[in-house]
């Protein structure tokens, strides 16, 4: 491994790790089991945050910094107890309870050397008790599944003229991207499994149980038997269409074996992050039409190399685990394909 290499690990390693840390977890042992990194990798950076309040390498003589590592502590537990507190508020914490005085520009510098972004939550459907219950019982039994012969599926919608690509400028209030009033946008099937794409259809209709069936009789079952044979097992979510009668026939027939999926759960189904690295590639061609949002989709869904598969699949057992330790809470999915990478 060349030394610029193994230094990008590390440094992956180091930021896997504050994230962690900063989520109040403790326990080497555990967040190895979740992450793979070495115990001992762990350990050393574990230390390194109680005492000196980051895994930052120190750069140096210099000045000390105003925030001790003891005030980083102070810092991640007043943001685990509410992580909508202002860096104003911060401010005015440290100054009352360590009788220390700083800027909020201190603050939010600290606050990214711990790690941390300020983001806008993205949202999502609340999860009932009954179903964070079957999501757990749902995971235990498939946290030790081969999943290299699991078919992954799902649709979503492409919007032309999409505005999520952020720029770099010193002038943010000039920024202006211009966009229609009426947005168009297209639907896709897709699907995957370790061995790479079976088949992305896009489709500009309502689909309906009769459309979905007629997408899986052209997309799934023959490219399904190129990669596996007789022997592969389809997943697919709980939507009205996938288990409506003539889609239940339909599966029955043809699918050598269908699996059960909680309600609810994207974000256990690696196909949504295939969705927005997809996204984010059709979006920085800037497609100035349908069609050739239509025409840069597929062009870039043939582009995804399989290691990027490869590591999705592998993220499952990490989604199950995550899954179990939440107690069938939500799990940041984008951070377990950043870990999955990390097992290869």
């Amino acid at each position: 491994m060349t030394s610029k290499v193994k230094d990008k690990h590390l440094s992956t390693h180091r930021s896997v790790i504050l994230h962690y840390y900063n989520m109040g977890h403790r326990c080497a042992a555990e967040i190895a089991r979740q992450t793979k990194i070495p115990v001992r990798t762990i350990q050393y950076n574990l230390a390194k945050i109680r005492k000196e309040g980051s895994v930052e390498h120190r750069r140096g003589n210099g000045r000390p910094r105003k925030i001790s590592a003891e005030d980083n502590v102070a810092i991640g537990q007043w943001i685990r107890r509410n992580n909508e507190i202002t860096s104003t508020e911060i401010v005015e914490k440290l100054q009352k309870t360590k009788n220390l005085s700083v800027s909020r520009w201190t603050v939010r510098r600290q606050l990214h050397r711990l790690g941390y972004k300020n983001v806008l939550p993205r949202g999502t459907p609340m999860l009932t008790n009954e179903q964070k219950e079957r999501r757990v019982q749902w995971a235990l039994v498939h946290k030790n599944d081969d999943w290299s012969r699991t078919v992954f599926s799902d649709e979503t919608s492409y919007q032309l003229f999409r505005n999520t690509i952020r720029r770099w400028s010193k002038y943010a209030d000039k920024e202006i991207k211009k966009i229609p009033k009426n947005k168009q946008k297209i639907m896709v099937w897709g699907a995957f499994s370790i061995k790479g794409q079976i088949s992305c259809h896009s489709f500009r209709t309502i689909m309906d149980g009769r459309i979905y069936v007629e997408i899986l009789q052209k997309h799934l079952i023959g490219g399904a038997k190129k990669q596996f044979g007789g022997r592969w097992r389809y997943q697919q979510d709980n939507d009205p269409k996938h288990t409506s009668r003539i889609a239940q026939q339909f599966l029955e027939d043809k699918v050598p074996e269908t699996m059960d999926w909680p309600s609810n759960s994207p974000d256990i189904n690696p196909i949504e992050n295939l969705w927005s690295i997809l996204k984010r590639r059709v979006e920085k061609r800037k497609p100035s039409n349908i069609d050739e949002l239509d025409q840069f989709l597929h062009e870039e869904w043939k582009k995804i190399d399989l290691t990027i598969i490869n590591n999705l699949v592998y993220s499952m057992k990490s989604r199950c685990l995550a899954v179990i330790d939440s107690k069938g809470e939500r799990i940041d999915y984008y951070v377990l394909y950043f870990y999955s990478i990390l097992c290869i």
